[in-house]
């Protein structure tokens, strides 16, 4: 029997509740980019549904193409990707999309919509068929185009620095979206039961020094000597070495515990593999409003200038602490060459 006690327990505050709160924080906006982001979280809800039901329905596995990356599609690649454009196209605000999943520019028809947004439907994709967690990520600009226009490159080929919100949706033992706005980093944790978002983690902070490194160790014989270096010295130190191989889970992870994910150049992608727009690009944001940093190894990877819209980087992010002890080994080997 619940007691009264049980029952008077609220349920918590509602990402759309929560948004209506936070809205007087752009004037400008009028609601168009609070409304954006219900879009986003409303195809992040479908795209759960299908990952949940993924080995029911036969939609796990590969769906016989490679996408512009000349990566292998999986089925659910091509479902979230849908979702995701449709769910875009349909609330009206958005008047073009980049995907991981497109070789060009998606132009919505959407005239007047104010933004342009570039995602990753589905991170971590090779994951899926083992049931290991996978994620969303994306990010939002104003676009730079009048009014009324149809959008072009210029749109989508802005500095990480005029994001005006990014985020990620982790789908694992819960569904959480995870975004800011430039005003802190927040959490909602999804409630199947009650369709919603509700949030669960508020003002998220990285340590400042953490003791978790995340990397590809298949590709340890590829990395500088200062690489190297430093991942003996976590060694040396007994951190932990975590790495699930979804982006978004390991970087989920680190930015909660303290710790830091590397992904340096290597023979096979000399200019890094993660993508610049909408991988790293979004996290970036959101390690800096979490009080962490994010750099290639030479520069903030917010203040890279993209030049194509699916440029490749190396990625060092995480807690400040170490992310500033990777670039000053990689400044000191940079300096010698």
């Amino acid at each position: 029997m619940l007691s009264e006690e049980d029952i008077a327990v609220p349920v918590g505050t509602t990402l759309d509740r929560f948004i209506m709160r936070k809205q007087e924080a752009f004037p400008y906006a009028t609601g168009e980019l609070s409304q954006l982001i219900r879009d986003i979280a409303l195809a992040s809800k479908i795209i759960n549904r299908e990952i949940n039901r993924a080995g029911l329905i036969n939609i796990a596995g590969m769906y016989g193409t490679q996408n512009i990356q000349g990566e292998e599609q999986q089925k659910l690649d091509v479902i979230a990707d849908v979702r995701f454009i449709r769910a875009l196209k349909n609330g009206g605000e958005v008047c073009a999309i980049i995907s991981e999943e497109q070789d060009k520019i998606i132009d919505t028809g959407n005239r007047h919509g104010k933004y342009v947004v570039a995602l990753d439907p589905l991170d971590g994709s090779s994951n899926i068929d083992v049931n290991v967690s996978i994620g969303s990520i994306f990010s939002v600009y104003r676009r730079v185009t009048p009014v009324g226009t149809v959008p072009n490159e210029t749109d989508v080929l802005q500095s990480g620095r005029k994001q005006v919100a990014a985020g990620y949706v982790l789908y694992g033992s819960s569904t959480m979206l995870v975004y800011t706005t430039g005003h802190g980093v927040h959490g909602f944790t999804y409630d199947a039961s009650l369709g919603e978002f509700f949030l669960s983690h508020t003002e998220i902070k990285i340590p400042e020094k953490g003791k978790i490194f995340s990397y590809n160790e298949g590709n340890y014989d590829d990395f500088s000597p200062a690489i190297q270096s430093y991942i003996t010295d976590c060694k040396t130190r007994r951190y932990s070495g975590r790495y699930i191989g979804s982006l978004v889970a390991d970087f989920h992870r680190n930015m909660l515990k303290g710790g830091i994910y590397l992904y340096p150049p290597t023979q096979k992608a000399p200019n890094g593999k993660l993508r610049l727009l909408y991988e790293c690009y979004p996290l970036a944001m959101l390690i800096e409003q979490a009080g962490g940093m994010a750099t290639d190894g030479k520069q903030p990877i917010l203040d890279i200038v993209p030049t194509d819209l699916h440029q490749r980087t190396p990625l060092y992010i995480g807690s400040a602490d170490m992310v500033r002890t990777v670039t000053q080994g990689l400044e000191t080997e940079y300096a010698a060459q």
